[in-house]
């Protein structure tokens, strides 16, 4: 039976003081959440029209105008108001509360008698409302509303927005469920919320709800091709027929590869995870194992990057990974980092949490510009000029992230995960048994499971300090330059004069070799306790005790399975969990005619860039073809040495527009 080894943690539980990762907490609160309140106040006339919380100025009758912007226009503002609420136990800002509080006050005015708020709805189409649930998103707005209302009542202790959402989450209960009115949603997204609305008001109902939303999916696959055909009136509008567009093909316990939208794939599948450990379902839990393995290792780019295809934002067919044509959307890779996240809490096993970091530190980082005021919706791995955003088939694949969108699901998107980081480098186990095995456990396993220890876990290399009531309370300082350096020191601190608990930190996939140190003693590796790739040291922990780490961290040549065609007989580059790229800036044109030799030497070297900051480069002799006059000829094209000049992923973009590309051909 399948159940939680971990517990939730509060964010203020782990204060990140990284050398990294702080640079880009504090550029979302200081930069990126102000200048998106501009843009949705409507505050910047060079950028694209938001009018999202006009639209609830209009809702609540303090304003005339017509609704403008896309159907969920609202989830805008409830993204936005979840990471003002994450940056607030970050950074304390009187001023920006009191105006997100003005914004929550006019949501509340926005909402009709019924509990029901949409503004889309209420000022345009009133009429329709709940008739369209596969393209009109009344239940996707709902869910990020609600998670906004979690994150505020769990930042601020103020109960406003939970009051306004628990009203509209019990508007739908009362219309949507067994015996009721069926339905399930277009995009999902309300399954995961009101997940978190249980945990955060105990109401079992919420509960109740999620699970029918989850168990009545793909049992009537032609659901939305039924809605579409009775419901008499259009919006724009994707095919009902498609079942799996919106993973309708089949009941999610049968599910057993990732399809259709990859956004709202990895809510559905999130949610799924999470519904799992809450009830400890076996079959869902067995359903995540599948669509997991579906969707890394036959699905996903280097970069963390899922959805291949700009039509239907989707997934294809296994290996279909070109370069590109990629879409590979920002809110996707975030949503991979949900989805791996709450499998995590279920089994600690470093295929989750690897995951996680390499979307992290390249999927998610590249949507956002380095100055946090341009953003990436595609992520491509190639960019060719004249082709990338020029071609049709290429014109969603943008070579320079635009100031805003008018879809513009991912700026926000960034900003909360960013600010709620905490919640992802660590987690606990605490007064429960951490070892418990599911049946597919072995038999080693399964004999271990009868000791019952504390447990924290270290699942991201994030300085800073964590505060965990493992072994009776216990404060963790963690110190390192990762990603640029591989030395990890653990500094610990109990509350008392000693506790027993268990330390387990990830041991990443990508290292080959490492040393361990407990108090200046290197540990024989092969005495560790390796388990699901995290190392497990139990002890009695005394104040000072340091446990440290020292990953290998070289220039590493990273090869596709041959069934991805679009990559054969390339090669990536790599260092620790950072994907690296050429680009024109550094390397000149005609990226293309670059080749790597198989002998060439890799080095890591310290880098500086004016605009990009302090990085490590990786920098390689190779050859470059030259073009000739013909287009085709007998002889081969000549060659002439070069020296390549690769930036981390996240960083590409940056500077001057021109090509880049992630793969390079091998010789």
């Amino acid at each position: 039976m399948v159940k939680k080894q971990e517990h939730e943690i509060p964010l203020t539980s782990f204060r990140i003081e990284d050398s990294f990762w702080s640079y880009f907490q504090k550029l979302v609160t200081d930069v990126v959440i102000p200048y998106q309140e501009q843009i949705l106040n409507d505050e910047l006339p060079d950028v694209e029209k938001s009018h999202a919380i006009e639209n609830f100025r209009i809702a609540a009758g303090k304003s005339d105008g017509e609704y403008y912007g896309m159907v969920f226009q609202d989830s805008d503002v409830a993204k936005w108001l979840e990471a003002v609420a994450y940056s607030l136990t970050l950074n304390p800002n009187p001023e920006l509360e009191k105006r997100a509080d003005d914004i929550i006050e006019l949501i509340g005015q926005a909402q009709q008698e019924d509990g029901y708020l949409n503004t889309y709805f209420t000022v345009k189409e009133p009429e329709h409302r709940w008739q369209n649930l596969h393209d009109c998103h009344e239940l996707y707005c709902a869910g990020h509303m609600i998670e906004a209302a979690v994150a505020w009542y769990e930042s601020t202790g103020k109960t406003n927005l939970l009051d306004i959402m628990c009203r509209m989450a019990d508007h739908i209960d009362n219309r949507f469920g067994k015996g009721k009115v069926r339905g399930i949603p277009g995009h999902e997204e309300i399954e995961l919320a009101l997940l978190r609305l249980y945990r955060a008001t105990g109401e079992e109902r919420y509960l109740h709800l999620s699970q029918y939303f989850i168990d009545e999916r793909g049992t009537q696959p032609d659901y939305f091709e039924e809605e579409e055909k009775n419901r008499g009136w259009h919006f724009w509008s994707k095919d009902g027929s498609d079942k799996n567009y919106a993973q309708n093909y089949a009941p999610v316990r049968e599910q057993d590869h990732a399809t259709g939208h990859s956004v709202r794939a990895m809510y559905l599948y999130t949610a799924m995870a999470d519904l799992a450990g809450e009830i400890h379902d076996e079959s869902l839990w067995q359903a995540c194992l599948r669509l997991f393995d579906s969707t890394v290792n036959r699905q996903m780019y280097l970069t963390g990057g899922i959805g291949s295809s700009v039509h239907g934002e989707a997934f294809t067919v296994d290996y279909d990974l070109p370069n590109d044509t990629i879409y590979a959307e920002t809110c996707a890779s975030i949503g991979l980092v949900f989805f791996a996240r709450r499998m995590l809490e279920l089994k600690p096993d470093r295929r989750f949490s690897d995951v996680m970091e390499r979307a992290l530190y390249n999927g998610v980082l590249s949507g956002m510009q380095h100055d946090g005021k341009r953003f990436f919706y595609v992520n491509p791995l190639e960019v060719i000029p004249g082709l990338s955003g020029v071609q049709p088939e290429y014109k969603h694949v943008i070579p320079k992230r635009p100031k805003w969108y008018a879809c513009a699901c991912c700026p926000p998107n960034v900003s909360r995960l960013l600010t709620s980081l905490s919640a992802y480098a660590w987690g606990e186990s605490v007064g429960q048994n951490d070892k418990t095995p599911s049946p597919a456990d072995s038999e080693n396993e399964a004999a271990a499971s009868t000791d019952t220890c504390d447990t924290v876990y270290s699942h991201l290399y994030i300085g800073g300090t964590f505060t965990s009531k493992a072994g009776g309370g216990v404060t963790i300082r963690t110190e390192t330059s990762y990603p640029w350096d591989g030395a990890v020191c653990y500094t610990v601190t109990p509350d008392s004069a000693a506790s027993e608990f268990t330390l387990a930190v990830r041991i990443p996939g990508w290292c080959r070799d490492f040393l361990v140190s407990l108090n200046g003693q290197v540990l024989d590796t092969n005495s560790l306790d390796l388990r699901d790739g995290y190392l497990y040291v139990n002890r009695s922990w005394t104040n000072g005790d340091q446990l440290k780490l020292s990953f290998d961290m070289p220039v590493r040549r990273v090869y596709a399975n041959p069934l991805v065609r679009e990559d054969a007989g390339c090669v990536a580059l790599m260092r620790g969990p950072l994907v690296y790229c050429l680009e024109q800036e550094d390397n000149g044109p005609q990226l293309q005619t670059v080749r790597l030799p198989k002998d060439s030497i890799l080095t890591a070297e310290n880098a500086s860039d004016p605009v990009l900051g302090s990085y490590t480069a990786v920098r390689a002799t190779a050859l470059r073809l030259t073009p000739g006059d013909d287009l085709y000829s007998d002889e081969p094209p000549k060659a002439e040495e070069t020296v390549l000049h690769a930036v981390p992923y996240y960083l590409w973009g940056n500077r001057s527009e021109g090509e880049m590309r992630v793969w390079i051909p091998e010789v």
